[in-house]
């Protein structure tokens, strides 16, 4: 009888072709599960959180809009080192256009209006529509709209400033401006001339209709209306091309 230590020349075959088999299998799945993550965890227990991927998004949209700003920087100071009369006449042109399209600096006195959600509770308990008691994208351009109309010479919403090609979308119980998302409570500030501008505000008949709901007993939307006597509006560095659709070729 064959001794149980030894094992057979058969079974060693098949060992030393199975092991390399083996070996090469683990290594072509280490190499799709790493193409796959693309240098996250599988797992996903970073990005379950919600909250934690609306901080990834904000911070990834805050380095391209810094780094877009620099390129920015980086063609206006290649382009005044050139000499050409045509060039000069047309950086002349821009000089005369940067500070109305909102890419200066703007200070002076102004109103600041702040709008914020009915606190949860309170929405729970509302008999009527729950989106009644929540601030809407709507509600946000109708108050940029009427510092418009008043004059105002700049407007931002949570510190950022707008310009004519600003959209203000709303993606479920957030706001998004210039590719950001936000959450309430929502604070545009229009500098001007401060009368003219709170007058505007109190006249607004969208604006007065979403005052009515701030008087819905046991807790509701909030408007908050103040003069500032300063206030700075930075100016726009973010992209500035346009973006838009096309008929396809017939």
């Amino acid at each position: 009888m064959r001794s149980p230590s030894h094992s057979s020349p058969g079974r060693r075959r098949v060992w030393r072709v199975a092991t390399p088999l083996v070996v090469l299998l683990s290594g072509a799945l280490f190499a799709v599960s790493a193409e796959q993550s693309d240098g996250l965890d599988l797992r996903g227990g970073r990005l379950t959180d919600l909250a934690s991927v609306v901080r990834a998004e904000r911070d990834e949209a805050a380095d391209l809009t810094a780094q877009a700003a620099a390129l920015n920087a980086e063609v206006e100071t290649l382009s005044t080192r050139l000499g050409d009369r045509s060039v000069r006449r047309v950086q002349d042109e821009v000089a005369t256009l940067v500070d109305p399209a909102g890419l200066t600096e703007r200070s002076g006195p102004a109103v600041q209006v702040t709008l914020d959600d009915a606190p949860f509770e309170s929405r729970e308990a509302y008999e009527g529509d729950p989106a009644d008691l929540v601030v809407h994208q709507q509600d946000i351009q109708a108050v940029a709209n009427a510092m418009w109309n008043a004059g105002a010479t700049a407007v931002t919403i949570q510190g950022q400033r707008l310009i004519s090609t600003t959209g203000i979308k709303c993606e479920g119980n957030q706001v998004t401006l210039h590719g950001i998302p936000y959450s309430p409570p929502y604070v545009i500030v229009g500098i001007g001339d401060q009368l003219a501008l709170q007058t505007e505000l109190s006249i607004d008949p969208i604006l007065a209709t979403y005052r009515d709901y701030t008087l819905i007993p046991g807790g509701s939307v909030t408007w908050d209306m103040v003069p500032l006597e300063s206030a700075v509006a930075p100016p726009y560095e973010g992209l500035l091309d346009l973006t838009y659709a096309t008929p396809m070729p017939e």
